[in-house]
């Protein structure tokens, strides 16, 4: 399920009386009001303060559905706390069983709320900043796609582009810094013959290559629609060098939401998304 389907899911979500509990818990270790296990601070407070309010109400069955909870989500995010991003989004109820647990690389805004209906607000405020999308790094190593939301890298794939080959190798999952730089088949393999000067055979060789490429870009352009259908992407970003850059948003249907004249291919994919999203 994308977040925006569960968003939608989350949308309809009510009961008649309040039974959500929704956290939004800022947990960025570079943000000083949550470095240093101040996060934990924030996350009991503001339990206790929903807690106390309850309490004063004198309503037992709610307030035995709330501690229930409570300590979910507590258990929750303490069995996580190695791993924990710049923060965590949690949606639950004990009316239809509903837990939604989501731990984002967005700034968060530490906040609590026990309604009758999941508080979506600020969950749609990062999806709107940071939606599902595409980021392409196309370069004469080939094709880089980061599949990403919420600044979260969902997947990695490299498509290599061999230049003496008519064909391209997908590569989930592992960015490869290989790279072949020509084959004994292909467009100059063995019985090909270049004529003329050295001169002319380097010309006629880049000329060949810049082909090679284009077409290669040109199939990868198909690829890449077929992704953004298949995953929901609401855009695709492009980032390479101009020249790359300009000539892959060529072969797509829609023009990108970006292009960055950067050649990031080797760069770290959080790097990537600062350069995308938050300059």
């Amino acid at each position: 399920m994308t977040l925006y389907d569960e968003i939608q899911k989350l949308k309809n979500f009510e009961c008649e009386d309040r039974c959500v509990l929704t956290v939004y818990l800022n947990t960025n270790p570079a943000d000083l009001n949550a470095q240093n296990g101040a996060w934990r601070i924030h996350l009991k407070n503001g339990l206790k303060r929903i807690e106390e309010y309850l309490e004063a109400s004198n309503d037992e069955n709610e307030i035995k559905n709330y501690k229930s909870l409570k300590k979910k989500v507590e258990r929750e995010i303490n069995d996580n706390q190695d791993d924990l991003q710049k923060g965590v989004v949690i949606f639950a109820s004990p009316h239809k069983d509903l837990w939604s647990v989501h731990y984002v690389q967005v700034p968060v805004k530490t906040n609590f709320h026990w309604e009758t209906k999941p508080e979506l607000d600020q969950l749609r405020y990062m999806y709107k900043a940071y939606p599902y999308a595409g980021i392409i790094l196309p370069s004469f190593k080939g094709i880089r796609i980061l599949d990403t939301s919420m600044g979260i890298i969902n997947e990695e794939i490299f498509y290599e582009f061999d230049p003496g080959l008519d064909f391209w190798v997908e590569q989930k999952g592992v960015h490869s810094a290989t790279h072949t730089a020509g084959s004994s088949t292909g467009a100059f393999g063995p019985g090909s013959h270049v004529g003329g000067n050295s001169g002319s055979a380097a010309d006629d060789f880049q000329f060949r290559m810049k082909e090679n490429l284009e077409r290669f870009y040109k199939d990868m352009g198909s690829k890449i629609e077929k992704l953004k259908k298949d995953r929901h992407w609401d855009e695709i970003h492009i980032v390479g060098e101009a020249e790359h850059a300009k000539s892959f948003s060529k072969v797509l249907q829609k023009k990108p939401e970006s292009c960055i004249f950067k050649n990031l291919i080797n760069s770290a994919p959080g790097n990537i998304l600062h350069e995308v999203f938050e300059k």
